[in-house]
């Protein structure tokens, strides 16, 4: 599957511009955790840290010059039924845009912060964001989070009752020098190929983490594999 989708990624390439900007290459799905373990002042650091992290220049640079458009669409989860859609999908073509997102990020008011950590469902919620996502090559689901599953079904069956094959999902694990976190997203949550987790130790290297998973995900794509 991957290869063919980079072989249809060089075909709209070499039909010249206008076919190349009309085809997605991605579409990035963003999910942050703001179940009780994240209180107000971390939530608001993962708020920034992202608006921050998407107008870095080597996210923009990738992001906005690619072959191709991304299709980026943000929501915050918690318990089973608590997931809120912060910003919808969009074909991301101009800086304009990219600071449009981020004045969604840093107005749209946190709706719980009470619920615990449902990462089944969260995942589940994704399957029906991918469904009227607009069409592209890749589809990219991220994790971000600082708990493991407390609440609901597990991601593994989340994965087995949803339609989410093709999906890569990578995680952001947020907590711990001693990296539990990051190990149960490793073992629990990432899917697919190429599929990874990046690390903070705290909210307060969240933004960096973003970052450096943004940059990761967003480098353009050649013809049998991924950029190293």
């Amino acid at each position: 599957m991957i290869r063919a989708a980079l072989l249809a990624l060089v075909t709209a390439l070499l039909s010249g511009p206008a076919a190349a900007q009309q085809t997605c290459r991605l579409a990035l799905l963003l999910a942050l955790d703001v179940s009780a373990s994240v209180d107000d002042a971390e939530h608001q650091i993962q708020r920034n840290g992202l608006a921050a992290a998407l107008l870095a220049p080597e996210v923009l640079d990738p992001l906005l010059n690619g072959p191709g458009p991304v299709a980026l669409a943000i929501y915050e989860w918690s318990g089973r039924f608590q997931q809120d859609v912060i910003s919808d999908w969009r074909l991301v073509t101009s800086r304009a845009q990219v600071l449009e997102i981020v004045e969604e990020l840093q107005t749209t008011p946190r709706t719980t912060g009470e619920f615990p950590t449902a990462i089944g469902y969260a995942i589940g919620f994704a399957a029906t964001m991918f469904e009227r996502a607009p069409p592209c090559l890749f589809q990219t689901l991220d994790v971000a989070g600082d708990g493991q599953n407390n609440d609901g079904f597990a991601p593994a069956l989340a994965y087995q009752h949803f339609p989410l094959d093709g999906v890569t999902v990578n995680g952001l694990a947020i907590g711990g020098a001693s990296r539990q976190i990051e190990q149960y997203f490793a073992e629990e949550i990432i899917r697919g190929p190429g599929a990874f987790v990046e690390h903070a130790l705290n909210h307060q290297e969240f933004e960096a983490a973003m970052r450096r998973k943004l940059e990761r995900e967003l480098r353009v794509m050649v013809l049998g594999a991924l950029d190293p």
